[in-house]
């Protein structure tokens, strides 16, 4: 038996195996945020392709949240027929189905749009100066963030995902290198952490207690003065009691810094959080192989694991993975004539 393929239930929620496709910005919308035919296709083989969850790339939550002009937007009510679809294909095709709320903050990239931070710091040279947010633009993305949720349930997604990760704005409010505010929501770790849980309180009210609630983290921000794995399960320990349900463990990029990476490089941090918080966890970073992954979960070192680049070059991944770790899987019967 491949634990790799063993199912598994988070909360009522069962997944038929533990493989993730991660959300990964498509940049094929248009500058009103909506979904095409590209995203129905895109997604859909990946659920063909079997894996047992498929989260939808970053969706802005304001206009000005988005991180380029083609990001999927969900901030109005006629997003939700074309994040529905998607949705739709991918539970018909026996994959659970998320989505990835995000603002992109001071690395939004719409030159139309005014960006905003928690600080007036530029995330690099390249970068314009963002606004310091005041109270009122911190209340109002909450109520963003709160009213994506809402349209994200309407959609029919199983799962949402807060993106507090890769130097986006709720990544910023958690770094001490991107937040140098002096009130309530700076300074130290349990300020910093506010604004992440002010929007995991608001998004509860709104999101199914029976459906997941997941949190994507930058587990490490490879700069001494930043934070590393042990302050994100700091931080998710102060937060996870707003109905947190799954962490997907990711790093980097909340400032520019050099990156050592190699196949599994961030499951390690994974770890460290899934044994802090006891959360469950998924982990990844530049994984390809059938045992790679399959060691990760049997190790019991990660509950899930996410491949991104290995799912855009192979669709199929999860096939032909069951086959190297001689496990008989179903395939599409379409696909069948194809399976020895």
């Amino acid at each position: 038996m491949a634990k790799l393929f063993e199912s598994i239930k988070i909360k009522d929620m069962e997944f038929k195996n533990r493989i993730v496709m991660p959300p990964m910005c498509m940049y094929s919308s248009d500058d009103d945020g909506y979904a095409n035919d590209w995203h129905f296709i895109h997604y859909g083989s990946r659920a063909i392709g079997g894996a047992g969850l498929i989260i939808v790339e970053a969706t802005g939550v304001e206009r000005r949240g988005r991180i380029t002009d083609r990001d999927l937007g969900i901030w109005d009510d006629s997003h939700i027929l074309g994040l529905s679809n998607i949705a739709t294909i991918c539970k018909e095709y026996g994959a659970r189905v998320g989505i990835q709320l995000g603002h992109a903050g001071r690395k939004c990239e719409v030159d139309s749009e005014e960006i905003i931070a928690p600080s007036p710091i530029a995330f690099s040279e390249k970068y314009r100066i963002p606004k310091k947010m005041s109270k009122e633009d911190i209340e109002d993305v909450v109520k963003a963030f709160k009213e994506g949720a809402k349209r994200a349930d309407e959609a029919g997604f199983d799962l949402i995902e807060i993106h507090a990760a890769h130097g986006y704005l709720i990544n910023q409010f958690l770094s001490p290198l991107s937040n140098k505010r002096d009130d309530e929501y700076g300074g130290n770790v349990v300020n910093r952490s506010r604004f992440l849980k002010d929007i995991l309180r608001e998004v509860r009210k709104v999101w199914p207690e029976n459906k997941i609630l997941a949190v994507r983290v930058s587990a490490e921000d490879y700069v001494e003065e930043g934070n590393h794995p042990e302050d994100l399960a700091e931080i998710l320990n102060l937060v996870k009691d707003e109905g947190v349900d799954l962490v997907n463990v990711s790093s980097g990029a909340v400032v520019p810094a050099r990156i050592n990476m190699y196949p599994g490089y961030q499951v390690r941090f994974a770890e460290i959080i899934k044994n802090e918080t006891k959360l469950p966890v998924i982990a990844g970073g530049l994984i390809t192989e059938a045992e790679m992954a399959e060691e990760i979960v049997s190790n019991n070192r990660a509950d899930m694991v996410f491949l991104g680049r290995e799912l855009l070059r192979n669709p199929y991944w999860p096939l032909y993975a069951a086959k190297k770790l001689g496990y008989d899987i179903d395939w599409p019967v379409q696909y069948e004539r194809a399976k020895k």
